[in-house]
């Protein structure tokens, strides 16, 4: 056999190995969700884990009036951009124009939360997004001539768009279940990150993202006030119940935490909001009784509200901080340099 002829198989033999080796199935890069640098990881439920797919069909979802009772509301539509992912309102005015008792909370970050509401009694997700889609927030209660759950299912079956879609992620038609399922995945990419929130940016060794008067309204907010001491680390909120005082002075208060816990030690005490969007979202607190939020730095400098169940140990610090009005000033400062840049754009719907 000829050199020539050597060569030429040693060739072939070569790129059939490289050609072999090209066709080899690899393994799918992993979906890359929002997250808060620097933070834990946020736990997904090993039955709905998240894909592209389930993600854009609860943004429609989310982002929809036809899964309300009366039609006129959306997921969104108490937690509008413009006001810090809060309705704006005192309390939230559910569908059918029903007065509810509580305020509708911020939704930054609630993929990372074990617990929902003010009082903490959803304690996932999706049994949360099930919850207020049938209670007096989107009215799907099936009583007094108002649709089911079920009922707003079968009419999302006869849309093209989401028959198709259901069908892909779910393998099935829309169910009370999957709505939610779907729901809460989206709601997961609600996320505060390194683009959108310069207080992440900063927590992550972006010394530019505040400016100086921000740095030391840092400093009041999380070493002279210690307001830390409840609204900490990344998520700006410790996951824990406490009473500053809001509303005890009612004749017939909201017990809130103890409603849930049945401790009495807990009267009165409500989940710590996070802070951010909080120049955005006034009025404050479970009961949207505070105006502005000057008025609710006063209070918590105050030491809260004076009542048997007052949180005075975390309460402690800022009242004995004696802030002067220049340290309140950058401390004001801070506070709204927590907005956040919603990013995410409407869906079209089907």
């Amino acid at each position: 056999m000829s050199k020539l002829h050597v060569s030429l198989m040693l060739m072939l033999s070569l790129l059939f190995l490289h050609c072999g080796a090209m066709e080899e199935p690899s393994e799918p890069a992993p979906m890359a969700w929002p997250e808060i640098a620097g933070y834990e990881e946020m736990v997904v439920p090993a039955d709905n884990p998240m894909s592209e797919a389930k993600v854009a069909l609860g943004a429609q979802l989310y982002y929809d009036q036809r899964l309300s009772g009366d039609g006129n509301r959306s997921c969104y539509g108490c937690h509008l951009e413009e006001n810090g992912l809060t309705d704006g309102r005192a309390t939230a005015l559910g569908a059918f124009d029903k007065q509810l008792t509580r305020a509708a909370p911020t939704m930054w970050n609630v993929g990372y939360y074990d617990a929902l509401y003010w009082d903490g009694r959803s304690t996932a997700l999706e049994k949360q997004v099930k919850g207020a889609w049938s209670g007096g927030n989107m009215g799907a209660s099936g009583n007094d001539g108002a649709p089911s759950m079920d009922d707003i299912c079968a009419t999302l079956n006869e849309i093209p768009g989401y028959a198709e879609q259901f069908q892909e992620v779910f393998g099935g038609p829309a169910t009370p279940d999957s709505v939610a399922y779907a729901v809460a995945a989206f709601m997961r990419t609600i996320v505060t990150t390194t683009e959108n929130s310069r207080y992440i940016a900063f927590q992550n060794g972006d010394e530019a993202a505040l400016n100086d008067q921000e740095k030391r309204g840092w400093m009041i907010f999380s070493e002279k006030a210690k307001c830390t001491n409840c609204h900490d680390g990344r998520l700006l909120a410790d996951k824990q119940y406490h009473n500053v005082g809001i509303g005890m002075d009612a004749e017939s208060p909201d017990i809130g935490r103890s409603n849930v816990s049945q401790d009495e030690q807990d009267t009165g005490a409500f989940k710590t909001p996070s802070l951010f969007d909080i120049s955005k979202s006034a009025p404050y607190f479970h009961d949207g009784s505070v105006a502005t939020l000057e008025e609710a730095v006063d209070l918590m400098l105050s030491g809260g509200k004076e009542n048997e169940w007052l949180d005075e140990e975390n309460l402690a610090d800022a009242k004995n901080a004696d802030i002067s009005d220049e340290e309140k000033a950058d401390l004001m400062a801070f506070l709204e340099a927590l907005d956040v840049d919603y990013m995410i754009e409407e869906p079209m719907l089907p």
